[in-house]
């Protein structure tokens, strides 16, 4: 219940770890539905003309890179790419007219740290797509304000969310075959992706050398203990996969300090917001969204919150 990708989302494939506890089949045919329906809806807005947008006569320039929980995939509006899943309604796009810059948004479902200086190939319910360059083309010598949300397909953090989904209460936990033999697989796969965000912090400050760099980290997805069968994870999973986003923050957070860029929490800021609450409380959908939007991934409340939390951090210090 991370950022990155759902499977039948806008999104590019995301590697996965295969669990014990398959889903139920009457389960994964819900989300699906819930998510190509949500995608048709998204087509019928339709897109803007461009993922660039001016706000007046700012002065502030403002480059948003970023996956998935940065794009904002399902919630309207779409502008650029549509298999990229970026909304007008993103914590970018809401950040940049609160602060009043100029914004040009590069965010796309299912990047990976490599998209920030590689091309990423597109798909839109497995449909082939196209591809978007790379992200930092974006930069500039004078961009000034610089976002990024990296890191949860690098770590395939939905596809293991995904794979932990069950509604048989006397299922293994997932996490049993996740940290076989007394190894986290999980864990290991952040652990490597701390050199590849070190290496994108160092690649902005060389292409955006004035800019102010600001990370977030990942935010709440499920209480303690979760909410089964409404969040349909066992509770010693619900800790094991909440568990692994905090572990992630905290590489982002080290990694941010240590190569010139300031973290921002998402996490702490969430509590009382996640998947477990009712709707108008929550800021991140379920497995089976009740707004439009993808599930495991931000809602627009949760992107208008990101937003505000980074907007106060701006101004703050």
């Amino acid at each position: 219940m991370m950022t990155g990708d759902t499977r039948h989302a806008p999104t590019s494939p995301h590697t996965e770890v295969a669990v014990n506890s398959a889903p139920s089949s009457t389960l994964c045919r819900t989300v699906r539905n819930a998510v190509a329906a949500l995608a048709l809806a998204g087509l019928a807005v339709g897109t803007g003309a461009s993922g660039a947008s001016a706000a007046g006569d700012a002065t502030t320039s403002y480059v948003a890179l970023g996956d998935s929980m940065a794009s904002g995939p399902l919630i309207p509006d779409i502008t650029g790419p549509v298999a990229c899943g970026r909304s007008t309604h993103n914590y970018a796009h809401e950040l940049a007219a609160s602060i009043g810059a100029s914004l040009r948004d590069v965010t796309c479902s299912g990047a990976k740290s490599t998209h920030m200086t590689e091309k990423q190939s597109l798909s839109l319910l497995d449909i082939p797509m196209g591809s978007a360059p790379p992200q930092f083309d974006a930069l500039r010598a004078d961009t000034d304000l610089v976002t990024l949300t990296i890191g949860g397909n690098d770590a395939g953090l939905v596809g293991i969310a995904q794979d932990c989904m069950t509604l048989d209460p006397t299922a293994t936990p997932c996490k049993d075959k996740l940290t076989e033999g007394g190894v986290d697989q999980v864990a290991q796969r952040i652990a490597a992706f701390a050199p590849r965000l070190a290496a994108v912090l160092d690649g902005i400050h060389q292409r955006s050398p004035q800019a102010r760099v600001i990370v977030t980290g990942y935010g709440l997805y499920i209480k303690p203990g979760g909410c089964w069968p409404l969040q349909p994870v066992l509770p010693v999973d619900a800790d094991f996969l909440q568990g692994s986003v905090d572990r992630m923050n905290t590489v982002i957070a080290e990694q941010s300090a240590a190569h010139g860029a300031e973290y921002v929490d998402v996490a702490a800021p969430s509590k009382g917001h996640d998947a477990c609450q009712a709707p108008s409380d929550k800021w991140v959908e379920g497995y089976v969204p009740t707004a439009a939007a993808a599930p495991l991934h931000p809602n627009r409340q949760g992107e208008a919150a990101y937003a505000r939390i980074i907007g106060a951090h701006l101004q703050g210090s």
